[in-house]
């Protein structure tokens, strides 16, 4: 059973940094194609980024020159930096998995498990 668990939100003021974290299990993020969405109520969830098993990362235009995202393959966690941070970053964030991506790594159709996310604020 593959569950995937974020941590790390909070709220932070505008021009912070937070580091969120995705601890996946049943589910080798290795070999998987990882990858963080954003949402805010009545807005369609958004791309941040994602990473497949041979490290390539892509990034949603607007957001590759202030988040990053990494995993540690050993411990099995996928992470997402963030620097600074903006009001219009508040959103719920959500970690996401597939075991392998057809198309658009961006995509949210493309992933099969997600984890409940954890709630970003960033205030003015």
């Amino acid at each position: 059973q593959v569950q995937l668990v974020e941590s790390g939100g909070g709220s932070v003021q505008a021009g912070g940094s937070l580091k969120l974290s995705c601890v996946a299990s049943g589910i080798t993020v290795a070999a998987a194609v990882m990858a963080w969405f954003r949402q805010t109520p009545g807005k369609e969830r958004e791309a941040v980024a994602s990473t497949n098993s041979a490290g390539t990362t892509s990034y949603t235009n607007s957001l590759k020159e202030r988040f990053t995202i990494t995993k540690d393959n050993a411990k099995n966690i996928v992470y997402l930096e963030m620097s600074t941070l903006k009001p219009d970053d508040t959103a719920m964030y959500y970690c996401a998995a597939a075991l392998w991506v057809y198309g658009d790594s961006l995509r949210p159709n493309e992933y099969t498990y997600w984890g409940p996310g954890t709630q970003v604020t960033v205030s003015s």
